[in-house]
């Protein structure tokens, strides 16, 4: 759990990460290359780690070249029989096993998946989209059978723009003879990131970044070295961070091409910031610059806040806007359409004193500027309204206490290290402290 004295302003400067999103689509990626994957920049976080676990344990070999590089070497046949249960069942990620192994593997059974705890959360979108090249998944009690006829190109228009289900279609499709359509594909950050790597990789993939992508099948994928992009998300925590404790930081690294609208919905409230000079990522496809955030006095705005597929406000960024939120002059309606059950853990900031009404299981007022006070919580198991607790934590005065932070610790890497590292009064401690008044 983490022990928090907050309340303080913060300094100094901030480095974004890849944080989860591209790195474990990545990881799990490689599997269609057949081959060695050396990807740069990657982010230490649980669910990294838990990915690397379950690739090692069909066939997978790893290693870390460096803190920040991991080699992998996809060749060797697949084991299925000896999947890790465990990591299927904490990652929903692991459902890219659909797309990425229709290429090499007849029949297989994959355990079901795990993740945020966010209410129903259906597999059709994947299952529906992946029939049309062939492959048919059948769910039994706990596990998918999944078995691919013959791998054939198709024109597929997703039933949803999500993320994951997207990534799915196109590590199918990359492999597929013949022509592939995707119309209504997600053009997210990590599916981006993918498409780069595999075209890196010999992929022949047209309208990267739209949400109409043209894919010709090849018969192999040679072995590729590709640096992952900094998260939007992970950036968008610290500018969060910065707005909602009235801190003049630097966060370095920011996808800008992903964060455009949460900077205008920010300046429409008040918030004052510069951006430095526009540079490419490492890869050599994201757009990155420098936001400095200073201290401001905030309005609502004037009109509801909701997330949607980008181009659009990122949907995990409504999370992020939450905790700023309590500090705005106002009431702004907060509509988190998305997943059944995220709304309701806005109300644990409740216990925090800030002034959260739910309307309905999607939709809350947050109504400021509200004092936040500090207080004893657990973690919600979801990556995202957890850091949105956090860092309402840091901003309330006194002393909080964080239990259960394994959910953050899955996409936000060294947390108390970088933390501190900008003025944070935040310790790991492993069991209740003693003499905490709140």
């Amino acid at each position: 759990m983490f022990l928090i004295h907050g309340g303080k302003q913060l300094h100094g400067t901030i480095d974004v990460t890849s944080g989860k999103n591209s790195p474990v689509a990545l990881l799990m990626g490689s599997l269609v290359i057949k081959g060695k994957v050396r990807l740069e920049d990657m982010s230490r976080v649980e669910d990294v780690e838990r990915v690397l676990e379950l690739l090692e344990s069909i066939g997978v070999s790893y290693a870390w070249e460096t803190e920040k590089i991991v080699v992998l070497d996809t060749s060797k046949p697949l084991t299925l029989e000896s999947i890790d249960r465990q990591a299927c069942r904490k990652l929903r990620i692991s459902l890219l096993l659909f797309g990425a192994l229709c290429a090499r593997e007849r029949s297989y059974k994959l355990y079901k998946s795990g993740g945020c705890k966010l209410g129903n959360r259906s597999i059709f979108p994947h299952a529906h989209s992946l029939e049309k090249f062939g492959i048919r998944i059948i769910s039994k009690t706990r596990w998918y059978e999944v078995v691919t006829r013959k791998l054939a190109a198709a024109h597929v228009v997703m039933y949803e723009s999500g993320d994951t289900a997207t990534e799915n279609v196109i590590l199918a499709a990359v492999l597929a003879p013949g022509t592939t359509t995707i119309t209504f594909a997600s053009a997210n950050y990590m599916v981006q990131d993918l498409c780069h790597m595999l075209v890196a990789a010999g992929a022949r993939i047209e309208g990267i970044g739209t949400t109409t992508l043209t894919i010709t099948g090849v018969k192999r994928l040679h072995d590729v070295s590709f640096a992952v992009s900094p998260d939007p998300v992970d950036a968008m925590a610290w500018i969060s961070l910065a707005v909602t404790t009235q801190s003049p930081l630097t966060i370095r690294h920011c996808p800008i091409q992903f964060l455009e609208l949460e900077l205008e919905k920010l300046s429409v409230m008040g918030q004052k910031y510069r951006l430095g000079k526009k540079r490419k990522a490492k890869n050599g496809k994201t757009d990155l610059v420098d936001v400095t955030i200073r201290p401001s006095t905030l309005s609502a705005l004037p009109d509801k806040l909701y997330g949607r597929p980008f181009p659009g406000l990122n949907i995990d960024n409504v999370s992020l806007f939450v905790p700023l939120l309590t500090q705005a002059k106002g009431r702004t309606l907060v509509h988190d359409w998305c997943y059944e059950n995220r709304a309701l853990y806005y109300l644990e900031l409740q216990k925090l004193g800030a002034k959260v009404t739910l309307l309905d299981p999607h939709r809350v007022f947050i109504e400021g500027p509200t004092p936040l006070i500090g207080n004893e919580l657990i973690c919600p198991n979801a990556i995202r309204p957890a850091m949105a607790l956090l860092i309402a934590m840091i901003a309330a005065k006194g002393t909080s206490v964080l239990r259960n932070t394994y959910p953050i610790e899955r996409a936000y890497e060294d947390l108390v290290g970088r933390l501190t590292h900008i003025g944070v009064s935040i310790q790991r401690v492993d069991a209740r402290p003693d003499s905490i008044v709140f």
